[in-house]
């Protein structure tokens, strides 16, 4: 099975971290891949790569070549991001928003080329957008005029409550620190706003038939999050759980036309999809 991206070209100083999500440092071997391998925390099941590259190395990764990747992709990785957001209601947030005569403020973190947040400008959408590879913020704002930060995050200083929507499509699971981002998130966004992340399903049908093989299990995700805990992060940094979808039964190729057609539905219908996306709700008083 193709993998999605390919393992880094030089040698990354890398070291032990603590979980992710509970803090425990006990692991227990989960993913043995060419060149590095997965562990399973050992209190909380969150999968991660682990030691691994400190935060310095993780940014030398998303270079021009990064670009010329999301430019490949740009429109199939864009008509996923809009069938996502249709599944979690996003139009609904939208209409409400333009029901009240409020500004519609949002935020893509990791907003790649920028073709999803110049879609949601047309919309009537104040779009902001953060890009931590400079070749990709650097086109986003040449060629698409658009406010794209290119610092991580948090170094941004965004006020709190700047924001009535936050995304974050295929973001998390390359973070060093994704529990420090959902804080963040919390933080910046309106008490009520909707945050939007999308990431690979370690506890889906895919991952647990292909393995090693598995077209997510790459150097570049450091974590390999489940529905599960997913859903436990965002509660522990604020956030109530609106509606959860998953998709991707099978991956094109693998199977004839109908059987993968099949797969697809009964994925999104059973919960047991490739890919999940969770809508959830900042319930933290600001």
């Amino acid at each position: 099975m193709a993998k999605t991206w390919p393992a880094p070209a030089v040698e990354e100083e890398k070291r032990l971290v603590p979980c992710a999500l509970c803090g425990e440092q006990s692991f227990r071997p989960f993913l043995s891949c060419e060149g590095f391998f997965y562990v399973r925390c050992a209190l909380c099941d969150l999968v991660q790569i682990n030691p691994q590259p400190l935060e310095a190395e993780i940014k030398r990764r998303y270079g021009e070549h990064y670009l010329a990747y999301e430019l490949d992709n740009e429109d199939s990785f864009f008509n996923l991001q809009i069938l996502g957001l249709k599944d979690t209601d996003f139009c609904g947030l939208e209409n409400g928003l333009s029901a009240k005569s409020e500004k519609k403020r949002v935020l893509d973190i990791g907003c790649a080329t920028g073709k999803l947040l110049a879609h949601l400008r047309e919309k009537g959408w104040q779009t902001t957008g953060v890009e931590i590879s400079g070749p990709q913020a650097d086109y986003c704002r040449q060629k698409r005029n658009l406010d794209v930060r290119s610092l991580p995050l948090a170094e941004n200083r965004f006020p709190p409550a700047s924001f009535d929507a936050v995304l974050a499509s295929h973001l998390i699971e390359h973070l060093n620190d994704p529990a420090g981002m959902v804080a963040e998130v919390s933080r910046i966004l309106v008490p009520g706003g909707r945050f939007f992340v999308t990431t690979p399903n370690i506890a889906g049908f895919q991952a647990r038939l292909f393995k090693t093989r598995w077209r997510s299990a790459i150097p570049d995700h450091l974590y390999l999050f489940s529905v599960k805990t997913l859903s436990r992060l965002l509660a522990e940094k604020g956030f109530a759980i609106e509606k959860t979808v998953t998709w991707g039964g099978l991956a094109a190729g693998t199977a004839p036309a109908p059987i993968k057609r099949l797969a697809d539905r009964a994925a999104k219908r059973f919960g047991f999809g490739d890919v999940v996306m969770i809508r959830a709700v900042n319930s933290t008083p600001k």
